[in-house]
């Protein structure tokens, strides 16, 4: 792979726990329609559309916004870890009548012996059994039937990306260990697992493990009890590894990894109140990989750059007095406020937005079709926010021929049952649905309903009944 170089707010806090509480209790009851199964996708594929239609993005599952895993080679699909897939479906999906309704608890409890029962079990088999937990984890919320076992079972993947026997296992404990964190709700889980995901970042030969490690640890500090110090170590970990493109980690022009660190990074700034010191380098860092002849490190570092935007500005205080030069509101959009501009994101911003048009408007035939519209796409919008900060992604200026007024924000929504859906019209959600959508896969609107972990990070918008 040539050098990537060379070619061609809202604070976004994490909800309390007792927050997540209230949150549940006006949550409607659990998603009575069978869950997807996860979408599939090549290695380094980025998000193809966000947009289904003039009107509104629905994410509300899979097929719809066609959400692309984006992890490393092969080893993403989960089909291609797991040897009994049609059987996993069909215990997930319940469509054999004769099957009864809890025959996935039957199988999970199955697969946790398997994986706690190493003496036993082969590489081979200790792979498949992996896998089908995690496949399991996905599309149903288990905490209660694993809660039990937490002190056998993370001890065992530990042991199998420790160990490095083959990719296939690692990966697949790996993906394991990424969705266990978003199930069980736990303060403790970053201390356990830490040292070892950044050993194997730095020290494995195998760029899918190295991938998938950098996407563990991102989900374990963010909800497995990271604190903000140390949250921002690993953001500076993460931006090394931008910064020479892999090279950090022995992973030169591995566009996965970078991925990766860039996805992991934009999920972690998220959870820090104050990024003003941050955020020289990371522009400067970000900017560069604009210049990626992969698109989808392209997008990655156009979200992040929107992004810093985007918490550069903070709400208006009440006894606030400033002047009209500090300000970025949308008048046709008043729920948004006034915004107050705290500090500057990047010196060269006239010369950052001609970089940004070019990207929204680029015709060369080196690209495919697919990865021409998802530029013009996602480029519009972070242009758009780098211009206008106020604005999220999917702002829409186009006129309301009933109100007067535009759009505005909130035309990219997950549906999750009849009167709940998210609304993501802030790049700090964005990047929260990605990284989750990037664990859990086509199981995120069930997770959404039932865990409170998932519902935790993204607030929801009640859906007015006509």
């Amino acid at each position: 792979m040539h050098d990537l170089r060379r070619q061609v707010l809202e604070s976004g806090k994490t909800v309390s726990r007792k927050a997540r509480s209230r949150i549940a209790s006006g949550t409607p009851s659990k998603v009575s329609s069978a869950v997807n199964s996860p979408a599939h996708s090549r290695a380094t594929s980025r998000n193809p559309s966000r947009q289904n239609s003039d009107d509104e993005d629905d994410l509300s599952d899979g097929t719809a916004w066609r959400f692309s895993i984006r992890c490393c080679a092969g080893e993403c699909a989960l089909t291609g870890l797991l040897g009994s897939t049609n059987s996993i479906d069909d215990l997930l999906n319940g469509e054999d009548g004769d099957l009864p309704i809890d025959a996935w608890k039957s199988e999970l409890k199955t697969r946790v012996e398997q994986i706690i029962d190493r003496k036993r079990s082969s590489t081979e088999g200790r792979a498949d059994s992996l896998a089908a937990y995690a496949r399991i984890l996905m599309a149903r919320y288990a905490k209660n039937d694993i809660d039990n076992r937490i002190r056998e079972l993370l001890p065992s993947m530990i042991w199998s990306i420790k160990s490095e026997a083959t990719e296939r296992e690692t990966v697949a404990a790996l993906k394991a260990l990424a969705v266990t964190v978003v199930t069980i709700d736990s303060d403790d889980i970053y201390d356990s697992v830490a040292d070892l995901l950044k050993r194997t970042i730095s020290d494995s030969g195998s760029t899918p493990i190295k991938a998938n490690a950098i996407h563990a640890l991102g989900i374990a500090a963010f909800l497995g009890g990271a604190s903000e110090d140390e949250m921002e170590d690993i953001m500076a970990l993460l931006l090394e590894i931008i910064e020479s493109d892999g090279l950090s980690v022995d992973a030169h022009d591995e566009g996965s990894v970078v991925i990766a660190a860039l996805e992991e990074w934009g999920l972690l700034a998220t959870q820090i109140d104050d990024l003003e010191n941050a955020t020289e380098a990371a522009m400067e860092a970000f900017v560069d990989q604009l210049q990626s002849s992969d698109s989808g490190v392209q997008i990655a570092a156009g979200e992040n750059i929107a992004l810093l935007y985007e918490k550069s500005y903070t709400p208006l205080e009440e006894d606030e007095e400033i002047s009209d030069e500090g300000l970025d509101s949308d008048d046709d959009e008043p729920r948004t406020g006034r915004m107050v501009k705290r500090y500057h994101v990047y010196r060269r911003q006239d010369q950052l937005i001609h970089t940004l048009d070019e990207l929204a408007n680029i015709s060369t035939r080196k690209i495919s079709k697919k990865d021409r519209k998802t530029l013009h796409s996602s480029f519009a919008d972070i242009r758009n926010s780098v211009e206008k900060p106020a604005r999220g992604p999917k702002y829409s200026t186009a006129l309301d021929q009933e109100t007067g007024r535009s759009y505005g924000g909130g035309r990219m929504k997950v549906k999750i049952n009849r009167s709940v859906e998210v609304r993501i019209d802030r790049w700090w959600k964005l990047q929260r649905l990605n990284a989750l959508r990037r664990v859990l896969q086509g199981g995120f609107t069930y997770h959404y309903d039932e865990n409170e972990v998932v519902s935790g990070c993204l607030p929801f918008s009640m859906t007015s009944k006509r």
